[in-house]
């Protein structure tokens, strides 16, 4: 089903020549972005500044139908991207990184490793600056999950992405139990560890499919979630279903308040990286 997109998602165009000088920085430290990769619709609002880097390359293992990253057999990390994150990080003066992967089934350890090298090098080199990260299950692995959180980000994320119902059509190769798994035993290794999931919404969903996600995540103590549009990004991906109205966005902001989240973000634009380090200081950081 293709459909025009509806008003609430016009943006600001980028000026001619806008961002060049961030661009070349990150293309000559030979970094990626999932805001280049991804398709992000919020690139004219928040970057350079929100940048949300990608690391372990830019080629998943895995056909997540609904994602636009490359998908095929990728090559070994670069041992320099954890210090040319900080490096960029550093240079476009970002106080709160955001960082995620592809999903790297063909190694051992997921690539549980190189976010472990990389949180520990930005606490290191960037004293004060806040970290995020967007994890892949790692098939499951309770060892690379207990060795990421205890590498100490601020806030440990693992999206849902969608209800059970469409995960063999959208996530085919993952789990909706083994990503619940993921949360709780994020919590289990580090019970103060923020935890942090996220739904996209025009799949086919219903509304009390969401809600019932929404319950799932409370039960494994999932602190803060975001709620945004799915916007297909060609032809070949999963199709949008519907577009929900922005009241309807708004409208699970209180039911998730009441279940006894700290924090949700929930719009037609949001993306778990779109103004992450402001949801974690609202959230988080002012109530402690």
């Amino acid at each position: 089903m293709r459909q025009s997109l509806p008003e609430w998602f016009k943006q600001r165009v980028p000026r001619a020549g806008e961002d060049l000088g961030a661009d070349a920085l990150i293309k000559g430290l030979k970094l990626h972005t999932i805001c280049e990769s991804g398709h992000c619709p919020n690139v004219p609002q928040c970057f350079p500044g929100g940048a949300a880097f990608l690391i372990l390359g830019n080629i998943c293992t895995r056909n997540c139908s609904f994602c636009a990253v490359d998908t095929g057999l990728p090559p070994p990390p670069d041992p320099d991207e954890p210090a040319n994150i900080v490096e960029a990080a550093r240079r476009l003066k970002i106080d709160y990184v955001f960082i995620t992967s592809v999903t790297r089934d063909d190694m051992p350890d997921g690539g549980a490793g190189h976010f472990v090298h990389t949180i520990e090098l930005i606490h290191q080199e960037l004293p004060g600056v806040g970290m995020e990260v967007l994890v892949p299950d790692f098939k499951g692995n309770p060892s690379a999950i207990e060795a990421v959180v205890q590498a100490g980000p601020e806030v440990m994320g693992h999206n849902m992405e969608t209800i059970p119902r469409l995960y063999p059509q959208v996530r085919p190769m993952a789990n909706y139990q083994r990503s619940l798994d993921v949360l709780h035993q994020s919590k289990e290794f580090d019970p103060g560890a923020v935890t942090k999931s996220g739904i996209m919404l025009g799949l086919g969903e219903t509304r009390d499919e969401v809600v019932a996600v929404m319950h799932d995540l409370r039960r494994v103590d999932c602190d803060l979630l975001t709620l945004g549009q799915y916007l297909a990004p060609s032809r070949q991906n999963y199709p949008v279903m519907n577009f929900p109205t922005p009241q309807e966005f708004a409208d699970y902001i209180p039911i998730g308040l009441e279940m006894g989240f700290k924090g949700l973000a929930s719009a037609p634009l949001m993306r778990s990286s779109f103004k992450a380090g402001e949801l974690y200081r609202k959230s988080i950081l002012n109530n402690k």
